[in-house]
């Protein structure tokens, strides 16, 4: 099946983030050719029309614990897919489903449920696991349960995969600050997951030292990581430095304004721009839903006019979605609308290896958009793999 997208501005990477006004050809599912208005063959293809609106790739959340009432550790397959569904709804078509601290058993199960319903009709398509727990430092163990955080062990972690085996991309974080000799660092690094740096009592020497070793991302950074102090800068001035001297690493960013406030978000930026910056949810079950009482990491959440806290008062993920954060990074940082969709698209397909794929509208992409109204910059349609599964009527 060919169709051709026209009357509409498509979003490019390359030279830099921008919507351009032009025309898309997708066949069988997968972006087959650009072109200027009215330059592309038009034979044997469904013509759309988009009414000059923008088209992005559709989102990708390669930290997220869950919504729509679900968690991703201890959802069934029913919940799951309702989960796949809501996930695309709201914009984002491709997620990472984040495991948070549990016996190892458990992860197991949720692995082999997660990998049942990773092609749920009219869903976001699950990629990969993303691993944030048991590895954690107790005194930055945020929403997590004490007892069920254990000491980096990398003979633990290769029984693990082995157990679950589950296909990659796959994503861990760690306190790797406590890897003193990096046989932890090695045996990850040799499995083919990549590492973040997160719930952590790393120092600047500690993180620039993990960056040199490979370190490839801050998990939600700022939270859950030694504040970033003027006689200290600690993980984030690492990652800071480490952005601006063109390494590859990037940094999570919540950005619901909750976890990081806006001027902070704005100074991350500033050091980070969009090639460094990574957007986030971290959600949880709550996401999506109305406040009440939720659960992640083993402990009970309350969520209070969008809030999600312990009973402790700590922060326990968002009830954030993906496309809210994009347009919370532009407002906040008073940055072009593609700018902002670089940084939950592409900068999270590349840092786990998907870009071809996904994040983007290149040739040999799977035809996974967002139709944006180009005025309100709010979202109309999403079509997962040249398909529209979801109308979204403007606000």
């Amino acid at each position: 099946m060919k169709q051709l997208f026209k009357n509409a501005a498509f979003w490019r990477a390359y030279p830099t983030p921008t919507f351009t006004e032009g025309e898309l050809l997708v066949e069988d599912g997968v972006v087959v050719a650009h072109g200027a208005p009215d330059t592309l063959p038009t034979d044997g293809a469904d013509i759309i029309d988009l009414g000059g609106a923008l088209v992005s790739p559709g989102l990708v959340d390669v930290h997220t614990h869950g919504r729509a009432g679900g968690d991703f550790t201890s959802a069934d397959t029913e919940m799951l897919s309702h989960m796949a569904r809501s996930y695309l709804a709201s914009g984002t078509t491709t997620v990472m489903p984040t495991l948070a601290s549990a016996p190892l058993d458990d992860y197991v199960t949720a692995a082999e449920r997660i990998a049942q319903t990773t092609d749920t009709e009219g869903g976001a398509r699950w990629v990969g696991l993303h691993l944030e727990g048991r590895y954690l430092h107790p005194d930055k163990r945020g929403a997590h349960a004490r007892e069920l955080l254990a000491p980096l062990d990398g003979n633990e972690l290769a029984d693990l995969l082995c157990r679950m085996r589950y296909p990659l991309p796959m994503r861990l974080t760690a306190a790797l600050e406590t890897d003193a000799d990096g046989s932890f660092f090695d045996v990850a690094d040799r499995l083919g997951i990549h590492l973040s740096l997160g719930h952590t009592t790393a120092t600047y020497a500690q993180t620039s030292e993990l960056i040199g070793w490979g370190l490839q991302s801050l998990t939600h950074t700022f939270n859950a990581m030694p504040p970033l102090h003027h006689r200290d800068g600690g993980a984030v001035a690492a990652l800071f430095d480490a952005a601006m001297q063109g390494r590859p690493v990037y940094g999570e960013l919540i950005c619901d304004g909750l976890h990081i406030s806006p001027e902070m978000i704005r100074l991350a930026y500033r050091q980070l721009g969009h090639n460094h910056t990574l957007l986030i949810t971290d959600s949880m079950a709550g996401a999506g839903c109305p406040d009440g009482h939720y659960t992640i990491a083993g402990l009970p959440v309350t969520v209070k006019d969008g809030r999600a806290v312990t009973s402790e008062g700590a922060l326990a993920g968002s009830t954030l979605s993906l496309w809210q954060a994009v347009g919370n990074l532009a407002a906040f940082c008073d940055v072009p609308l593609a700018e902002a969709v670089k940084c939950a698209t592409y900068n999270p397909a590349r840092l786990c290896g998907i870009e071809d794929e996904v994040g983007t509208l290149e040739v040999g992409a799977r035809a996974d958009m967002l139709v944006i109204d180009a005025q309100r910059q709010t979202l109309l349609a999403v079509y997962l793999a040249g398909e529209c599964c979801t109308e979204v009527a403007p606000k």
